[in-house]
């Protein structure tokens, strides 16, 4: 048996009890086939339309979905629909996207569920509790279709109940963790948009400087990629050449591949092999408009087009991929009808040549908010993932009972 000596400390040879869900909440629902809810709550609920239509910015009411909607609305709007409590929340169908809140809220879709005694078994507690045990609950939600949840099933989840001063302790320290990862993620927002800020200003150009479009074949190579036919395993079967899909281009250098083709696959079909430091952009499908930059060797499918620079020491790739990306906002607006980007089209594209020192220039800047906003492996993106994995490590101890029995 594997010890939890971290919860061991905080209990100090206090007992555990163990109460099924049922006996330490109350719900805003009689459910069918449940026994022994002596008390049902009343909350106002209201159509996730309607939810939505609620929101304003500024707003200090939480709106509550079942989803991933968030938003916030106010009194002057919402009056006639606004809860206050304590409440942790489950949805009437869907995921099991379990939430906590405490204090105003206007509430769509969901069953509300308060403790049945606060000051003996701490809501905060059992949310973090059933949090963690997420994809137990997942599994009650049943059904074709839209699944909804078993509360019968869910009402017996056994739930470990140490004393109340060690229930706060938990929830102090795992708000805590919560609260530094939530710091980061904010800091990273603002970062993002403070990196397209500098960018949209360091990209405008006007006259001052010369444009050529990427159909001028003296300056730019523009191709298209290629699939070998996937019945002819000879293509495919130990292959060592990259072979990239157009779910790759999402506006962000790329350094790997997870599918490969063989030499004869390429040689046999319409793939190209391209170099390093090549801008790539999705023609087609979800990631239509993002781009991709090539930081190795490779080829792609005919989803994706290349662009690289015939003139390097007048026209760099790193400004080509900036300049492209930076456009994707644009062609989406004035091109979502298309359906698809195709190869005539993309060589009318405009792209304006400062002089080398000022792409340089450019690009320096934008690598550095690169790498703070998108890196995996500096920046915040890194920050935020190690204080993730610290919560979910001390989440795992301070809620590690089932060592305890």
């Amino acid at each position: 048996m594997k010890t939890n000596t971290f919860l061991e400390k905080l209990l100090q040879g206090a007992p555990v009890e163990w109460k099924t869900l049922g006996e330490v909440t109350l719900w805003d629902k009689r459910f069918q086939g449940v026994e022994g809810q002596e008390k049902v709550l009343s909350f106002v609920h209201v159509s996730a339309a309607k939810l939505k239509s609620l929101a304003v910015e500024n707003g200090d009411i939480t709106l509550l979905s079942t989803g991933n909607f968030e938003g916030f609305t106010n009194r002057e709007i919402a009056e006639e629909f606004i809860n206050s409590a304590e409440v942790i929340t489950i949805p009437t169908g869907g995921t099991a996207n379990i939430k906590y809140h405490n204090g105003l809220f206007v509430d769509s879709g969901n069953l509300l569920a308060s403790s049945t005694d606060s000051d003996l078994y701490d809501l905060k507690y059992i949310y973090y509790f059933l949090k963690n045990i997420n994809h137990i609950i997942q599994g009650f939600f049943r059904g074709s279709g839209v699944k909804h949840p078993s509360m019968p099933d869910i009402l017996k989840i056994q739930i470990p109940i140490p004393p109340p001063a060690v229930q706060k302790e938990i929830v102090r320290i795992l708000d805590a963790l919560t609260a530094i990862t939530s710091e980061l993620t904010s800091e990273l927002t603002l970062r993002q948009k403070q990196y397209q800020h500098y960018r949209d200003q360091l990209l405008t150009f006007g006259d001052e400087v010369e444009w050529k479009t990427l159909g001028e074949v003296d300056f730019f190579e523009v191709n298209s990629g290629g699939t070998p036919s996937k019945s002819n395993l000879d293509y495919w079967n130990n292959g060592n050449i990259p072979w990239i899909k157009s779910e790759s281009c999402n506006n962000k250098p790329i350094y790997s591949a997870n599918n490969f083709i063989t030499e004869i696959g390429l040689k046999e079909s319409s793939a190209k092999l391209l170099n390093p430091k090549t801008t790539l952009i999705a023609l087609v499908g979800a990631t239509i408009f993002k781009t991709a930059f090539l930081e190795f060797t490779a080829t792609t499918n005919q989803n994706i087009a290349s662009i690289k620079s015939k003139v390097p020491d007048a026209i760099s790739d790193k400004f080509i991929f900036y300049y492209i990306t930076n456009l994707y906002n644009k062609l989406k607006l004035e091109m979502n009808n298309y359906g698809m980007l195709n190869l005539t089209t993309l060589r009318q594209f405009k792209i304006p040549i400062p002089s080398i020192k000022e792409q340089k220039r450019i690009i320096s800047i934008l690598d550095k908010f690169d790498t703070l906003t998108n890196s995996l492996s500096d920046g915040l993106p890194k920050e935020i993932k190690l204080r993730q994995k610290q919560y979910e490590y001390y989440r795992d101890l301070l809620l590690g009972f089932d060592n305890l029995k």
